[in-house]
């Protein structure tokens, strides 16, 4: 199971997947503000997302990162790729995660590469079905993440041993 992460302990890095600008309409006029959605990850199995809204774009970055922090998920690997093939769903998002063979290297758009090389996964290959939402793609790619299992944890969950689980 993908658990939380202690983000303290080790040392991430940062990437802002999109920006947006958005204005209220007041009496005196449009007031401007922006959100941010920042990853953070080590490149070594654990990442997270956040949403950062304010005013300035500095402080939306600043705000979005410490969210991020507190999203941190571990993600189960298999060598340089996802250890099984996974469909991420959240909302209309819809993000299909398949493991490559060594080599391939990162197969996907733009917001779902960035969350992969964050988490430090090298091989793999994606595709978003259905919308191109920065915010529903990175929910849902975050969701098919969470999701995976490896062959360890599928064993302990039925208590049985590894060669009873491959078969």
């Amino acid at each position: 199971m993908a658990n939380r992460f202690d983000a303290s302990a080790v040392e991430l890095k940062e990437k802002l997947v999109v920006i947006n600008r958005v204005s209220k309409t007041v009496k005196g006029g449009r007031v401007p503000h922006f959100a941010a959605i920042m990853i953070v990850g080590d490149e070594n199995g654990h990442v997270g997302y956040g949403l950062g809204k304010a005013a300035e774009v500095p402080e939306a970055i600043r705000k979005g990162i410490e969210d991020a922090k507190k999203n941190m998920i571990t993600v189960s690997l298999k060598g340089t790729t996802i250890p099984h093939e996974v469909i991420g769903e959240f909302g209309a998002g819809r993000v299909m995660l398949k493991p490559a063979a060594k080599g391939t290297g990162v197969i996907a758009g733009g917001t779902v590469r960035a969350i992969l090389d964050m988490a430090g996964i090298k091989d793999i290959r994606t595709k978003c079905l259905r919308t191109n939402n920065p915010t529903n793609v990175v929910k849902a790619t975050f969701e098919g993440l969470k999701s995976l299992r490896n062959v360890e944890e599928v064993a302990a969950m039925r208590g049985i041993s590894v060669e009873q689980v491959k078969g």
